[in-house]
């Protein structure tokens, strides 16, 4: 159907202090601050820009949700893994940044992973992609 091709991916996360925000994310990853809008922040430097929304904690998320926001460590079902060329140096310094380290560097098949969380209660992991990456553990 015409008119509808996807034309990117936009990743947004909940926050619930922008200028803390902003600075974990330069801090702990690399990310640079792009654009600033009202209660908005513009990160760029990966493959695509991440807004960090500020949020009140305790507020609804949508107009039709009973859960309330809740900037403690959540688990939800999407969460951002960050492609890193050295693991060790990159958890050393996410935890520098104030991340919490959730569970240690493993090694896979297709490389090492970290799984961290951020200061706003969101989960994310530090991934370094060995040899051919996921391509060593291709099924078909």
């Amino acid at each position: 159907m015409a008119g509808t091709e996807l034309k990117g991916v936009l990743v947004n996360i909940d926050v619930s202090d922008l200028d803390a925000a902003v600075r974990f994310y330069e801090e702990a990853l690399g990310l640079a601050l792009g654009r600033r809008f009202e209660g908005v922040a513009e990160m760029v430097g990966g493959a695509c820009p991440i807004y960090l929304l500020e949020q009140d904690a305790g507020s609804h998320p949508t107009g039709s949700a009973d859960d309330l926001r809740d900037f403690r460590r959540h688990w939800t079902p999407v969460h951002l893994d960050f492609v890193v060329p050295d693991i060790d140096a990159a958890v050393t310094r996410a935890k520098d940044a104030g991340a919490r380290l959730e569970v240690p560097v493993k090694s896979q098949k297709w490389g090492r992973i970290a799984v961290m969380a951020d200061p706003f209660g969101n989960g994310f992991c530090l991934i370094q992609f060995l040899g051919r990456g996921y391509d060593e553990i291709v099924v078909n």
